[in-house]
């Protein structure tokens, strides 16, 4: 009988985590879907609003158009729904920190709080950069490059899909100064390391805007550029951190 009680009580602080996870992935769950809730009535002005960089480089005379039947309904439902998680994004990583901060040192909750909050502000950042620079130029070069006797007519779910893909390319690619950070707070690298490797790190930086932009140079130089100029802020900010070092 002893031992079954010691069993249960070893168990215990398991459950209570796994009890707390689930009580704040649900909270994260209902505070998404409350955003999507609201943003759904405005879905299909959201859309035009997203696709105003495309629509106001298109030719005098057309216009997006839908191949699939259901395309009207679902591209606005897809958009809502991503952006409802976009602006749920705080409020996840507040519950995220309050999941795991119990557990850190006071030191590691000092440089954490900020880094948290950096990396909401840096993935809006990459975003709204996406948004306001990389889509007019990349779309300005596309609606200019294609033959005469064709006619451009850009599917919305196909748009949609594209936008996606570039602003989540954005979004990460802008939290490399806190991924830096990171790395030389944990003791994975150093400043000195990685300011040796400067020359393969704006390699890959190029060698990622190739893989995660259209086959164009514009928008992997853009993509490219914006990664390496992250890049040194994170080192020039951890050198002139001077709790850069984990503890014991």
């Amino acid at each position: 009988m002893n031992t079954e009680t010691s069993a249960v009580h070893s168990n215990q602080p398991l459950i209570q985590h796994l009890l707390e996870l689930r009580t704040r992935l649900l909270k994260s769950l209902v505070v998404t879907l409350l955003f999507f809730a609201g943003l759904f009535y405005f879905s299909s002005d959201i859309y035009e609003l997203v696709s105003e960089p495309l629509r106001m480089l298109m030719p005098e005379g057309t216009s997006m158009i839908a191949t699939d039947v259901a395309s009207p309904f679902f591209a606005p439902f897809k958009l809502s729904l991503v952006l409802a998680l976009f602006l749920a994004i705080p409020f996840i990583l507040h519950q995220v920190w309050g999941f795991i901060s119990p557990g850190l040192y006071k030191n590691e909750k000092y440089l954490a709080i900020p880094l948290l909050i950096a990396s909401v502000i840096l993935f809006y950042a990459g975003v709204a950069f996406a948004y306001f620079v990389v889509f007019p130029l990349v779309f300005g070069f596309f609606t200019t490059t294609g033959p005469d006797s064709v006619t451009m007519m850009t599917d919305i779910s196909s748009y949609l899909n594209f936008i996606l893909k570039l602003f989540l390319a954005f979004g990460l690619a802008f939290e490399i100064p806190v991924a830096t950070v990171l790395l030389i707070w944990s003791g994975a690298s150093s400043v000195q390391s990685l300011s040796q490797k400067r020359p393969y790190i704006v390699v890959g930086c190029f060698v990622m805007g190739m893989l995660l932009t259209p086959p164009d140079v514009i928008s992997q130089s853009l993509l490219a550029g914006p990664m390496w100029l992250l890049f040194e802020l994170g080192l020039l900010f951890a050198r002139l951190t001077p709790f850069m070092k984990k503890p014991s």
